[in-house]
């Protein structure tokens, strides 16, 4: 997959602008708070509906604007595949794919894939288990739009439990539909995310090695409910709600599920989470995106558009260089200050 062109109109500080892309590594240059991380930014929104910084959709439209629009024309196998969206501040956000309406999100899933790796892509290791679950899922539902479907099913079966634990009014009898439907989703998603973390590994292992000149072994686990079938998590799932059950009722929260799961990521046997320097950390969270950028082009048969935010001020001088080595192949879109750490093989776009 290669995005040819970029246009927003009214988004953040951007009244017009259109960017036509190259299908290596394009550079957004530029000063602090020139607006290139918002054009990154876009093209994020265009590939999973909506923003890596804001869960407010409004908060994307330039001041005094009534809306802003958004539109990705790509590129996969010789055919042209377009986005365009519309964010409005009085109703919902509108999306087109190919120029046709869509109503689910789930239908702009995998149309325009990204990764996407931040300052902020460090929360995958560092951070609480629900940013190493939001980076499982994100990939997922790019991969696979029953697991988008089961996910957001998922969510509503668990706040409707959640909510009649609260009511006071929870026993073994109301309990046990919602248990019944929680296990027999659950079990779906995380046999999925156990898949998903086993085939991630060794590309993972393979882009930790480039990067720390192999000097260190990442290996990957998903902690979570033991099985590998759907039939065994959906039997260990319910043994959980039982074993679970007075705390769910003292706490009123539901204490088993995939909302509770996590990857244990280490780095020469040690959990690099908790013990791991920053340097670490850094080289892991990077290893796992481009292992991630691996993976998609695997199973969704194109390669995804890989989103590198400021990450280049976070890297010292020889990590930059594999991590530029390391782009081959794949089209990138970076935003960085300096245009010094690029050659004449980077499109330089002054932001």
């Amino acid at each position: 997959m290669t995005v040819k062109q970029l246009q927003v109109k009214d988004y953040r500080n951007a009244a017009e602008r259109t960017i036509e892309l190259a299908a290596g590594r394009n550079a957004f240059v530029g000063a602090n708070a020139r607006g290139k991380t918002n054009l990154l930014e876009a093209v994020y929104f265009a590939g999973v509906g909506k923003s890596f910084r804001t869960p407010r959709d409004r908060e994307l439209i330039m001041r005094d604007k009534d809306r802003a629009f958004i539109f990705v024309s790509a590129e996969k196998d010789g055919i042209t595949e377009t986005v365009r969206i519309i964010i409005d501040r009085s109703v919902n956000k509108s999306v087109a794919v190919n120029g046709l309406p869509i109503t689910r999100m789930s239908e702009l899933m995998g149309v325009c894939p990204v990764v996407l790796f931040c300052p902020d892509g460090l929360k995958i290791i560092k951070d609480a288990p629900a940013d190493r679950r939001r980076f499982m899922d994100i990939s997922l539902c790019q991969i696979s739009k029953a697991y988008f479907a089961a996910l957001s099913q998922y969510g509503k079966i668990l706040a409707s439990r959640n909510k009649l634990l609260k009511s006071g009014g929870a026993n073994d009898n109301t309990l046990a539909p919602w248990d019944e439907l929680l296990a027999d989703v659950g079990a779906k998603i995380i046999k999925s995310r156990r898949g998903f973390v086993r085939e991630l590994t060794p590309f993972a292992a393979d882009r930790h090695a480039f990067l720390s000149g192999s000097k260190e072994v990442l290996s990957l686990d998903y902690d979570g409910v033991a099985g590998d079938s759907v039939e065994d998590i959906k039997a260990e799932l319910l043994k959980g709600f039982e074993r679970d059950r007075e705390s769910d009722y003292r706490l009123k929260y539901t204490h088993t599920g995939p909302h509770k799961d996590d990857i244990i990521i280490s780095v020469d046997g040690v959990d690099v989470r908790a013990y791991g320097s920053q340097g670490q950390q850094r080289t892991a969270a990077l290893s796992m995106k481009l292992a991630e950028m691996q993976l998609l082009t695997k199973v969704i048969g194109t390669s995804p558009i890989l989103l590198l935010d400021d990450v280049f001020s976070e890297l010292d001088e020889s990590r930059r260089k594999k991590l530029i080595a390391a782009l081959d192949g794949f089209q990138s879109i970076i935003t960085t200050t300096d245009k010094t750490d690029f050659d004449e093989n980077v499109n330089i776009i002054d932001i």
